[in-house]
């Protein structure tokens, strides 16, 4: 049988014990309500990582909100493209700032935030074609911003991580060539939202949620690969993969499968499945032993680039 890591038990206790004196979780049909309550849990969380005066961070780009992090005397000459998580319904790059200068910090790589359009607003025209732009634009800007074009890499986690394997796939069809794909817990398929008995009661991102989420993705169109990854048909031409997710995730087995059918095209995948960990194991506790290995992978990969 399954079972939590023990510091993310722990953690999952003062959590419940600090939200049953807290405000309640808002209805799961009250969007703005979901946004809010998701973007103030992770600006808690990731207040609790250490943050460097060495990382420094501007504004750049337009129409699409960019933010550009790279550390002080330390550039190698890679760069990330960072796809924000929050179920592609939240987040932002404001919201994920302290984890991208702590990945900047840990890597030394340079990160390029983008704030792309969320659903069910932008569902149309936002979401991974704002990413797609975002890599044209540091692929044109490179030279100036001193980053080898062959060595740009995209990451998202969680729904950002859907959302950078969909860029991906739209960057090899447009003859974008990325260094490296990491895709951290991705949501990549719509399907998944019937219940695993063994996964729901330590979902820290449920099924409802899931099911909520993925409504204002797709709304009434068909689901497609641009929208939903794991609808894909050819993989083969897809940059080298890193793919991480906890075995108590409910995205465990679509990652698995991702990557599955990544190797089955010839394509490179590293795949790491944690034990006892579910979604957000990363920052759920930031002092656990699994937090310190994961970044430390993490910080590994992107120095590899």
């Amino acid at each position: 049988m399954f079972k939590l890591d023990p510091d993310i038990a722990a953690a999952f206790v003062a959590m419940a014990q600090a939200a049953a004196s807290g405000p309640p979780q808002p209805a799961i049909d009250d969007l703005e309500g979901q946004r809010a309550f998701t973007n103030a849990g992770l600006t808690a969380m990731f207040a609790r990582l250490p943050d460097t005066l060495e990382v420094r961070t501007v504004t750049v780009g337009a129409p699409i909100p960019l933010s550009w992090s790279w550390k002080e005397g330390g550039q190698t000459g890679a760069a990330v493209v960072y796809v924000h998580g929050g179920g592609m319904i939240a987040g932002s790059t404001t919201v994920y700032q302290r984890l991208i200068r702590h990945y900047v910090e840990l890597s030394g790589v340079s990160f390029l935030a983008v704030g792309y359009g969320l659903a069910p607003e932008h569902r149309d025209s936002g979401l991974a074609r704002d990413v797609l732009a975002a890599i044209r634009w540091l692929k044109d800007e490179a030279a100036g911003l001193g980053v080898d074009p062959d060595r740009i890499a995209i990451m998202g986690d969680s729904g950002g991580g859907g959302v950078a394997a969909a860029a991906a796939i739209m960057a090899r069809d447009a003859g974008l060539a990325l260094a490296r794909q990491i895709l951290i817990y991705p949501m990549l398929d719509d399907r998944n939202v019937t219940p695993d008995p063994l996964l729901a009661p330590t979902a820290s991102w449920s099924y409802e949620k899931n099911r909520m989420a993925w409504g204002h993705v797709l709304g009434d169109t068909a689901p497609s690969h641009l929208r939903a990854p794991a609808r894909l048909d050819d993989f083969s031409g897809l940059p080298p993969a890193y793919i991480e997710v906890g075995e108590l995730d409910i995205f465990r087995d679509e990652s698995i499968a991702y990557a599955r059918r990544l190797y089955e095209a010839g394509v490179s995948c590293e795949l790491h499945v944690h034990p006892g960990a579910p979604h957000g194991h990363d920052w759920l506790t930031v002092d656990s032993a699994i937090s310190r290995r994961v970044f430390a992978e993490r910080a590994r990969v992107l120095a590899s680039l």
